[in-house]
């Protein structure tokens, strides 16, 4: 098949979701076309398979903001008719659903019929979605998609109950490629770089918004590090960073903790980590807990949204009610405590992310394509 995936080019869950889709799918033998705004941070080497065309958004003084979605759907117009591609994956749906409906409309119009799938990950329902002024464009661009996805049963629960939704959504939950975070003799070797032998490790990875709950990570490793000889490594990028920077200063933990900002080397951090730490408001599924679990890492997180999906409570890791730090930090403790204890949820977390493996989920937007293209036929 030929497909056009369309994303967020950034370090955030979706654009990390549709790249790795994008790569496997080029493994199999489908030819890939990823048309955005910049060239996806995972996307590292491009072959016969694997493609990646520029959305370009020329200036004009006229406008306050350029309009991405006038540039994205003439550009995939332009891919859709150059390349003969059968099919448009797009990631978020606004903008993307909503430019990508109207590059089918102008195809239509040239006797083009491509069908549409919108894959529904988190924040373009619950936050930016939900705003009133974008409301009604998000509820139109999901309900005229061929075939609608979510990550979680969570997401899909939310998006029904949000938005008046008359499509079928079906949930393909997101996954993980455990070769990429196998452990190395020479990854093993790095471990003294971050902590002491004697020191356990605790990680926390995240664009550091306000729904992640950044003090409450600092807060949670302040308890832990009463107890324990811990590090903490705060890796990603955003609005909280400072603020948990300046936290930790009042706390005297500074010393403690490791700000790495956006990183490549994520399975080397996830690695030499004994906890993981997500306390977020709201997670739509827990990709960065589900890589954590995948290098059998424990996950100490909130029992909001897709989180119980992904963290098994007392078997790979703990839930607890968001914002509750004193749960969460005797639930940690308990874990690090007790090394047999530690080996055991280390096994578990593992073998509950295997359940993710990318092999077993992308037969199903396989299969989701070939439905999609079906469909469009009928119509034709």
């Amino acid at each position: 098949m030929k497909i056009a995936i369309v994303c967020y080019p950034t370090f955030g869950g979706s654009g990390v979701v549709a790249t790795e889709l994008g790569l496997e799918l080029a493994k199999k033998g489908h030819e890939i076309h990823f048309i955005t705004y910049s060239q996806p941070v995972r996307l590292a080497l491009l072959n016969n398979n694997l493609h990646y065309h520029e959305v370009h958004v020329p200036e004009y003084p006229l406008f306050l903001y350029q309009p991405y979605e006038l540039a994205l759907s003439s550009k995939l117009v332009d891919m859709v008719k150059l390349y003969k591609i059968e099919v448009l994956h797009v990631h978020y749906a606004i903008p993307h659903a909503y430019a990508g409906y109207m590059a089918k409309k102008m195809l239509e119009d040239e006797g083009i019929r491509i069908p549409m799938i919108t894959t529904l990950h988190g924040t373009d329902i619950t936050l930016v979605g939900n705003h009133p002024y974008y409301k009604p464009a998000v509820s139109f661009s999901i309900n005229k998609s061929d075939i609608v996805t979510s990550v979680s049963n969570s997401l899909r629960d939310e998006t029904y109950r949000l938005f008046d939704i008359k499509k079928e959504i079906v949930v393909i939950p997101n996954f993980i490629e455990p070769s990429k975070f196998s452990l190395t003799e020479e990854v093993k070797c790095g471990r003294n770089v971050m902590a002491h032998d004697n020191e356990k490790i605790i990680t926390h990875i995240s664009n550091f918004r306000k729904v992640k709950r950044i003090d409450d990570i600092v807060k949670i490793f302040y308890n832990i590090q009463k107890t324990i000889p811990a590090k903490l490594m705060m890796v990603g990028d955003g609005p909280e960073k400072q603020m948990a920077e300046d936290l930790c200063n009042t706390l005297g933990i500074y010393d403690k903790v490791v700000f790495f900002g956006n990183s490549s080397e994520i399975d080397k951090i996830l690695c030499h980590s004994d906890l993981f730490l997500l306390p977020s408001e709201t997670e739509s599924f827990g990709l960065a807990a589900l890589e954590a679990m995948s290098c059998g890492v424990p996950v100490i997180s909130s029992n909001s949204g897709g989180l119980p999906e992904v963290n098994i409570d007392g078997y790979s890791g703990y839930l607890s009610d968001v914002g509750d730090v004193d749960s969460m930090s005797k639930n940690a403790i308990s874990i690090l405590v007790d090394d047999e204890k530690l080996k055991t949820f280390k096994k578990n977390a593992k073998e509950v992310a295997s359940r993710f493996n990318i092999l077993n989920i992308v037969p199903m937007y396989e299969n989701v394509y070939t439905q999609a293209i079906e469909l469009s036929n009928q119509k034709a």
